[in-house]
């Protein structure tokens, strides 16, 4: 009995300090929140904050006189709110709440492969989430921008244009098309931004296509067989960051700025190709690396060939950005390294 007793009484310290720590959060949060309403500047809401474009579009947009809140969920923390962006209700109370001026929508479920094999859920995030978004952003009079990909191409007659006829190869990218076309849909004001595979700041390698590389690349006791099939156009999510601020700042101004626009680095590049390049930025050797000449049956989705984005659109608008090259992925992966002290010499 007395170890019982002990047991319950552990458990109900618990409880109580969990309690007192989600609602200190909640406090903070919502003092943040209060503190930056008086802020003047236009209010934007970018979902997804939590996540390695968010984080950046996030940073982006503050850094730049904007009144920034964004959303999360299992990651949510202090200054996010959390919000389950499938619970209609919860969605409406937050734009209710909040009245944005503008919404960038960056949550999706963007793993081809996870698609492929939990597409439920993905398409509650990637087609229905967006479809409540887009009508409430109407019904609001916010502008929305919604992020989509080169993935709604076939790879089979590249370069694509904003006007090309769509043709996606996996669940994935039709998830996405049909996300495109819901938020023009509700919201024929919106604008639409396809980027490429990209990479950037992560809390983890494998938060990125790209930057996942790097375990396979610093393992130089095993051999390893990279894509060098699908051609990639790696771009970096601080220069997609400043394209949706421009884009957003641009429509704001002028109504005629909607519908579908691209955005690309145009750093042709296999994964073979990155790993190679990783491993050079680093020193290390390349040797147990090979090139992979056919699509590895291993992948639960196919990908296109080449989905290279002509970014033309932005470019008369004069809304593009000069992007960083690829060898600034070492600055993301440099976290990450045993020996810190390469950033004496790499690329100096």
């Amino acid at each position: 009995c007395r170890n019982n007793y002990f047991y319950v009484h552990n458990v109900q310290q618990y409880v109580i300090q969990y309690w007192y720590s989600f609602n200190a959060e909640l406090i903070l949060a919502q003092r943040v929140f209060q503190e930056e309403a008086l802020v003047q500047g236009p209010r934007v809401l970018v979902t997804g904050a939590t996540g390695l474009l968010g984080r950046a579009v996030y940073k982006e947009f503050q850094n730049n006189g904007w009144v920034v809140v964004g959303t999360g969920y299992r990651r949510a923390r202090p200054r996010l709110l959390r919000c389950d962006l499938t619970d209609e209700d919860a969605v409406r109370e937050l734009l209710h709440e909040y009245k944005p001026d503008v919404i960038v929508h960056c949550a999706a479920e963007r793993r081809p492969d996870i698609v492929e094999r939990h597409t439920e859920a993905a398409i509650n995030l990637n087609v229905h989430a967006t479809s409540v978004l887009a009508k409430e952003a109407a019904a609001c009079s916010a502008l929305f921008l919604y992020i989509s990909t080169d993935y709604v191409f076939d790879g089979r007659n590249p370069p694509y244009g904003e006007d090309d006829a769509p043709s996606p190869l996996n669940v994935y990218g039709r998830s996405k098309l049909e996300g495109e076309r819901e938020t023009l849909r509700h919201c024929p004001g919106a604008v639409v931004l396809r980027v490429p595979i990209l990479f950037g700041e992560v809390e983890s390698v494998s938060e990125s296509a790209v930057t996942s590389l790097w375990l396979k690349v610093r393992d130089t006791s095993e051999s390893c067989a990279l894509d060098h099939c699908q051609q990639r156009f790696p771009t970096h999510t601080r220069d997609v960051a400043v394209v949706c601020r421009k884009l957003c700042e641009r429509a704001r101004q002028d109504p005629s700025i909607n519908g579908i626009f691209h955005f690309s680095a145009n750093e042709q590049m296999t994964k073979y190709e990155m790993g190679i390049a990783m491993a050079q930025a680093f020193r290390l050797s390349s040797a147990h690396l090979s090139p992979l000449t056919e699509q590895s049956a291993l992948t639960a989705a196919l990908r296109p060939m080449n989905s290279r984005l002509n970014c033309s659109r932005l470019e008369m608008l004069n809304l593009n950005v000069h992007s960083l090259p690829f060898t600034s992925v070492v600055d993301c992966l440099w976290p990450f390294t045993d020996d810190k002290r390469w950033r004496q010499t790499v690329f100096h």
